[in-house]
């Protein structure tokens, strides 16, 4: 057993079996909550986490066109994609804790992110079991290869992680998951509409914390959130915010549409996943 919580955190990051990594994801909640682990422990962490085999990573201008998931094969595209955004999230969230372990910080922030973790671990665990039963598994389809690069480009400072991380990408999947669960509804797949919508319910808590913790921060620094969280994000995010923003979500997570520069964000319609 892990003697710090960033020790148990870096074993997540290290291990690169899907199964594996859930398993230590939840062991990991699970030490914190029962007081096995008590010490947070050395800041550190490795440059990128751990990787399987499989899937075959891509550039995004590579990855097959998903469509609209009508068919079997077309589900199986769209469960693998999420999915895999999935374990990326688990990754992000035990690096957050890993790479910027600090004894200023709350252990209220270490439990929100441990959290955080195990439910990304939980959320691949369903799609998983998902796409096993479409006759699929994670890693049979190419995936996308540039997830980790906001993690990279906020590698150096704890507050650009939360701009962009739980208050971009984890934000745009509030956005975009009602229009998957509606589409699943409409062919037929009650079962992987209510995982989505699980996800979506504990994604909002997901971006909430990010949004409770930037807060924070910021305030420890002197600055005016909104401003910095526009500031960072013109500064390290590479994309575009892109409308429709779904207002009642973002608005659970104590992070509504207001936030958003209206010059910064796309016109254009957003494309699903």
């Amino acid at each position: 057993m892990a003697s710090t919580l960033t020790e148990a955190a870096r074993r997540v990051l290290a291990c690169s079996d899907p199964v594996e990594k859930v398993r230590l994801a939840a062991a990991c909640k699970d030490a914190l909550a029962k007081g096995r682990v008590t010490r947070i422990g050395k800041a550190g962490a490795p440059l990128t986490p751990a990787r399987p085999d499989h899937p075959k990573l891509l550039a995004p201008r590579d990855m097959p066109r998903r469509r609209s998931g009508k068919s079997r094969s077309e589900r199986i595209a769209l469960y693998h994609a999420i999915a895999h955004i999935e374990f990326n999230a688990i990754d992000l969230a035990f690096d957050l804790i890993a790479r910027f372990a600090d004894p200023g910080l709350p252990r209220a922030f270490y439990a929100d992110w441990v959290s955080v973790g195990a439910e990304e671990a939980h959320h691949f665990q369903l799609l998983a079991g998902r796409l096993e039963a479409l006759g699929a598994a994670y890693g049979d389809l190419p995936a996308h290869g540039g997830l980790w690069e906001a993690a990279a480009a906020t590698a150096d400072d704890l507050l650009a992680r939360l701009a962009v991380v739980p208050l971009v990408l984890e934000a745009r999947g509030l956005d975009v998951t009602p229009g998957m669960i509606e589409r699943l509804e409409s062919f037929g797949d009650g079962e992987g509409a209510d995982i989505l919508r699980l996800i979506l319910a504990q994604e909002i808590g997901h971006v909430a914390a990010g949004r409770r913790w930037f807060g924070w921060l910021a305030a420890r620094r002197g600055l005016e959130p909104r401003a910095a969280w526009r500031r960072l994000v013109k500064a390290r995010f590479k994309g575009v915010l892109k409308p429709p923003f779904n207002g009642p979500a973002r608005q659970a997570a104590g992070f509504d549409p207001s936030w958003i520069d209206p010059a910064s964000a796309s016109r254009r319609k957003p494309g699903g996943g």
